[in-house]
């Protein structure tokens, strides 16, 4: 399977045996932002007894190239990257646990590559927007941030999402929080984050609700209760998929693996 080639890093030992889990960050994140899951993981599985931990920088993320082909950055194209990485490593198949956009990258692999996915941990997750108004409202608006990051570069940009509705429960975490995400996202090229919002946006997605009832690996949906509109959106894929579960994270926000 090709792809772009991407980052990718073991970050806990466990048994051979068991089904890896992958983790897939979120929009201008990178594979460190799982760090602090990745070390509460390991206490918890001292005798490495549990599966192992892998992180994936995702195309035009982190340490990943960003290529000038936007069709590069569309989920169906990231889930074939992941694909490969987890290929070249020799696995077969993982659970993959995505948030927010690693999660519909995680949802589209589901979708296309089945056999690959043993199994969905999907937090903060949408399946796209149905409603083809909003849809196209979603469009435009990204169209608009994708310009003014190319016109403006990425430290206005990083200052402007830092301060995006959906992060502001993380501000209980403290100033030391704030500023090394601060200097994570500093560390993305506005070209990617452009090409990123342009084809991988939840406008761009193509809705995969009518696909939720057709997936056949167990599927976990997470959402912070602070976060009302992920958690509507989550009760929602589960109804659709007329099984898997669901587990709301009470005091967490849209980024429960970090609150």
């Amino acid at each position: 399977m090709s792809g772009t080639k991407l980052h990718f890093e073991r970050l806990h030992e466990g048994a051979a045996e068991a089904v890896p889990i992958v983790l897939l960050h979120g929009f201008t994140g990178d594979g460190t932002t799982w760090a602090a899951f990745a070390d509460a993981w390991a206490a918890a599985d001292r005798r490495g007894a549990g599966p192992s931990l892998y992180a994936v920088d995702l195309v035009g993320h982190g340490r990943s190239p960003d290529p000038d082909d936007p069709a590069a950055y569309r989920l169906e194209a990231q889930a074939a990257s992941v694909c490969a990485a987890l290929e070249a490593q020799g696995i077969d198949r993982a659970v993959w646990l995505g948030y927010s956009m690693g999660g519909r990258v995680a949802l589209s692999a589901a979708v296309a590559h089945p056999d690959r996915v043993a199994a969905l941990v999907l937090v903060s997750t949408s399946p796209g927007i149905a409603d083809d108004t909003l849809r196209a409202k979603r469009v435009a608006a990204d169209e608009l941030l994708a310009a003014s990051v190319e016109a403006d570069g990425i430290g206005p940009f990083v200052e402007y999402w830092a301060r995006h509705e959906l992060f502001a429960t993380q501000d209980a975490l403290g100033p030391d929080h704030a500023e090394a995400m601060r200097a994570q996202r500093l560390g993305n090229r506005a070209s990617a984050i452009a090409h990123t919002l342009r084809a991988a946006g939840a406008g761009a997605m193509m809705p995969l609700w009518d696909r939720l009832g057709g997936l056949a690996m167990p599927v976990l949906v997470v959402s912070g209760a602070l976060d009302a509109k992920y958690t509507a959106i989550g009760r929602a894929m589960v109804e659709a998929m007329g099984a898997g579960g669901s587990h709301v994270v009470a005091g967490a926000g849209h980024a429960v693996q970090l609150e």
